[in-house]
């Protein structure tokens, strides 16, 4: 086979490599426009599972690599003049020229015709002239541009500068994360040690920054200059180095992500950066290099065709270039934003770094560095006001709202049960509420109950506006009491436009066959085509309504709930006056976020003066509408978090969506997490965190980072009302309170968890 392979990088040489060593008989050329000691960057990082993969495709090169690794186990942060010092972590790294140079060799070696300083024109030509084109030319890949139209690529140009620098400082005893703050903002660096003399060092800032420095306008020799000057603490007197001289300008760059949608056209593949790129924060990009090079040669000599071979590439690449690019973003994502979170106390911040990506888990940290991670969990501790000898995962820490104290920070999310009979709780509601709270978990809330029949969602949801309602929540809120340390909250709210609709098993969010009731919201604005069109709320029903959501906060402090929460979210009433997609009023209330804001605040401010003063309630919002700039935007809900901060809201309760059929969620683990802490961490609010969090490490990784304050769990506590219970014995806490009946289950379950401990041990 004739193959040319445009890009000298790595990508393109080990690609180059592996086609050699599976057929020497192929004609392969790499075209590379640059020198051969040109290179961008300093060192690379690589693990050790991609280590094991190039000595099984190829143990010569693999033997030549791994002779000038360097390797380092600990990360150090820098932050607030506090040097933070975990182990644990393995990495291991080598100058990108030395790899370059290395493979060069390698591939010559095998008779790879290697052509550098040679550009190479029409991409069709040279299809049209050999059998095979790989086009490995990187971020700014000429081939992908050509045939964009074929590639369909998805370029998102991040918000951060950065510039690849070295140097002879040491930084050979940890991978070291600098942060300065400096006049103009802060900058900070990414510093590893890959030979026994130099160093990558990464500068990075946000846009603001580095326009207020004026770095574009600098050449590389002045940019270099204030960056030692910003650095110079840390650099010992040592200076920064540029390897970019063949770039023009100062080198600094913004990342641009790349993914595209198809990776070949006709006899061309793209690889490497060309086809996807995974932020430098994380380390993956020569590694996914890497080893797409070895599994494009290997489909190439297993699949029949030209065609089969890509086909299997691409579907074999794109998973685990997807799962790193995940990682990569959020962690991408926490440098951008790292600001939020630079008044930190050292302790959290450096835990927010170690776990960015959320590859790094609450308890895989433990196995890195169990006694760090243990002094973190006091210090969370004792930040929470746990006695001094307690040393307890951060889920169980104590929490504090105005009165309510809480025994952990789990709680049970409000999960609609559809078995309210003429909005009257039953036994059902008695015997779900009361397991939970059983269950060990600080606060359990109940559904959302509505404030008027005509407030239901369903014929199955239950109301706080009759007496037997009354009767029946003092009854379940009496026994939680007595026989719990849990605390218990009423959710309450008015379903708006989503009401009168049918059980939550039957057609979610369909209207009733028959019976529907008249329906009020913001604006006439149906749930969907299929709903009926609610009433456009006016001043009657406004004064209504409120005195409704009066009455029924009335009825929930006499049934001795601990704590209220107002439902602002979901697409129901409240929620369809915040949202621009279902509130079009152009009068008072209507318009910009202020006037959008008016009610759901009117409402707020007459419930806080009926609800007893040491009892806290929280607020319920949809911080993303999931529909881009035409909804809520995670920006636009921080804004609504300080207005409800301002009003005197004790803890926002961070949920998103549902609030118009054209939404387009991402899911995923903790997915809407991200809401939480962003409001958290530019607010100053306390806040829950909601949404697709299932294990203890979730929880511990969310409050430890100080994501949120509460975390809130639905599904898992459906399947399993003692999830906390068994959390605690999962971790080996022996610090929680089981219900004396209950106790000899408990010990039985304490002991097959110790007898399971000992037995992993022994393997």
């Amino acid at each position: 086979m004739k193959v040319a392979v445009l890009g000298g990088g790595p990508a393109g040489l080990y690609f180059a490599i592996s086609m050699k060593l599976r057929d020497a008989a192929h004609d392969v050329t790499v075209f590379e426009r640059n020198r051969a000691d040109d290179t961008f960057g300093w060192g690379v990082v690589l693990s050790d599972e991609t280590l094991d993969n190039l000595a099984a495709n190829d143990p010569k090169s693999a033997a030549a690599i791994r002779e000038h690794f360097a390797y380092w186990d600990d990360i150090a942060v820098i932050h607030k003049g506090v040097r933070t010092l975990s182990t644990g972590h393995g990495f291991c790294g080598i100058g990108r020229m030395r790899l370059l140079l290395l493979l060069q060799e390698r591939a010559r070696e095998l008779g790879v015709d290697l052509r550098f300083q040679t550009e190479v024109g029409d991409r069709a030509e040279l299809m049209a002239e050999y059998d095979l084109v790989i086009a490995a030319d990187g971020l700014n890949s000429r081939t992908r541009t050509e045939f964009a139209e074929h590639f369909r690529p998805d370029i998102d140009t991040r918000k951060c500068k950065f510039v690849w620098l070295g140097t002879r400082q040491k930084f050979d005893d940890a991978f070291t994360f600098i942060f300065e703050k400096t006049k103009h903002g802060w900058v900070w660096a990414h510093a590893y040690q890959f030979d026994p003399d130099t160093a990558t060092f990464i500068v990075e800032c946000s846009q603001e920054t580095w326009e207020k420095f004026g770095f574009g306008d600098m050449s590389q020799q002045e940019s270099i200059a204030v960056c030692e000057e910003i650095f110079r603490d840390h650099l010992d007197g040592h200076t920064l180095m540029t390897n970019a001289n063949h770039i023009r300008g100062s080198a600094w760059i913004s990342f641009p992500r790349v993914l595209c949608e198809r990776w070949s056209y006709r006899n061309l593949a793209l690889m490497g950066d060309a086809a996807a790129t995974a932020h430098f924060s994380i380390g993956s990009g020569t590694k996914l290099a890497l080893e797409s090079a070895i599994a494009m040669a290997d489909y190439l000599h297993s699949e029949p065709t030209l065609e089969a071979a890509f086909a299997k590439y691409e579907e074999a690449r794109r998973l685990e270039v997807l799962r790193l690019q995940s990682a990569a973003r959020n962690s991408m994502e926490w440098f951008e934003e790292v600001e939020r979170y630079l008044d930190l106390d050292p302790v959290q911040f450096n835990y927010s770094l170690l776990t960015r990506s959320q590859r790094i888990s609450h308890e895989n940290l433990r196995l890195r560095d169990a006694e760090w991670l243990g002094s973190a969990e006091a210090w969370f501790q004792r930040q929470a006001g746990a006695a001094a000898n307690e040393n307890r995962a951060p889920m169980f820490a104590p929490y504090r709202l105005r009165g309510m104290e809480l025994q952990n920070r789990i709680v049970v999310s409000p999960m609609a049960q559809y078995k309210a009979v003429d909005g009257c709780p039953t036994d059902w509601h008695f015997v779900h509420y009361c397991e939970r709270a059983k269950g060990g978990a600080g606060l359990v809330y109940i559904e959302m109950t509505c404030v008027s029949p005509e407030g239901r969602i369903t014929p199955g949801c239950p109301g706080f506006y009759a007496p037997e309602h009354e009767a029946a929540w003092k009854r379940i809120v009496d026994f939680v009491h007595a026989e719990t340390q849990a605390k218990i909250c009423a959710q309450i709210g008015h379903s708006g436009a989503k009401g009168s609709t049918q059980l939550g098993w039957e057609e979610m969010d369909a209207p009733l066959a028959q019976d529907n009731w008249p329906l009020l919201a913001a604006s006439a604005v149906p749930w969907s085509p299929q709903n009926q069109t609610p009433k456009a709320m006016d001043r009657a029903d406004m004064d209504m309504v409120r005195d409704q959501f009066v009455a029924a906060a009335r009825m929930a402090e006499r049934c001795g709930f601990d704590m209220l929460e107002l439902h602002m979210a979901h697409g129901y009433l409240l929620s369809s006056f915040i949202s621009p997609l279902t509130n079009l009023r152009d009068d008072d209330y209507g318009g910009n976020l202020e006037n959008r804001m008016r009610y759901p605040l009117e409402v707020f401010h007459a419930v806080r003066a009926v609800w007893p003063e040491d009892k806290p309630i929280s607020v319920r919002i949809s911080a993303n509408d999931w529909v881009g700039d035409d909804g809520i935007t995670p920006a636009e809900a921080v804004e609504i978090a300080r207005l409800l901060q301002t009003a005197g809201v004790d803890i926002c309760d961070v949920s998103a969506g549902q609030t118009s059929k054209r939404a387009r969620p991402v899911y995923g683990r903790m997915f809407q997490t991200p809401f939480s802490d962003r409001i958290r961490n530019e607010t100053g609010m306390a806040t829950m965190a909601v949404g697709n969090i299932y294990e203890p490490d979730h929880v511990n990784s969310i409050l430890m980072a100080g994501r949120a304050d509460l975390v809130c769990l639905a599904r898992p506590h459906l399947a399993d009302p003692y999830w906390t219970l068994h959390a605690a014995a999962q971790l080996g806490d022996r610090g929680v309170v089981w219900p004396n009946p209950y106790l000899p289950g408990r010990d039985q379950l304490y002991r097959l968890a110790e007898r399971q401990e000992q037995m992993t041990g022994k393997v």
